[in-house]
């Protein structure tokens, strides 16, 4: 059985940064891709961006281009998000979520075999 677990996150200042991990215990598969989503209270769960599993890469959402980077550790199975110049807005709890094929557009939650509990992440002003 595959376990989705996320870490780091947190309050932080407006400005300020955040580093999530997300590591895959138990079976291990080969991932297509995994990705961060987010959902904020009273919105649609909405994705922050995916990476390749084999290639390394990256895709984001364009809200968060140029201030958000995910990278991973195929050795560790884990996948990172560094956050930086985080807004107000980037307040949401951030789940990551692991695909075992490219079945629908990466954006899509229905692509998304594994999950994880997710972690919060406030921004204050």
């Amino acid at each position: 059985q595959v376990q989705l677990v996320e870490s780091g996150g947190g309050l932080v200042q407006a400005g300020g940064s955040l580093r999530l991990s997300c590591a895959a215990t138990g079976r291990t598969f080969s991932w297509y891709n995994m990705a961060w989503f987010r959902q904020a209270p009273g919105k649609e769960r909405e994705v922050v961006g995916s990476i390749t599993w084999t290639g390394g890469n990256t895709a984001y959402a364009e809200s968060v281009k140029g201030r958000f980077t995910i990278s991973r550790d195929t050795a560790k199975n884990t996948v990172y998000l560094q956050m930086n110049s985080l807004k107000p807005e980037d307040t949401a709890v951030y789940y990551c979520a692991a695909a075992l094929t490219a079945r629908t557009s990466f954006s899509n939650p229905r692509r998304y075999d594994y999950w994880g509990q997710g972690t919060q992440v406030t921004v204050s002003s």
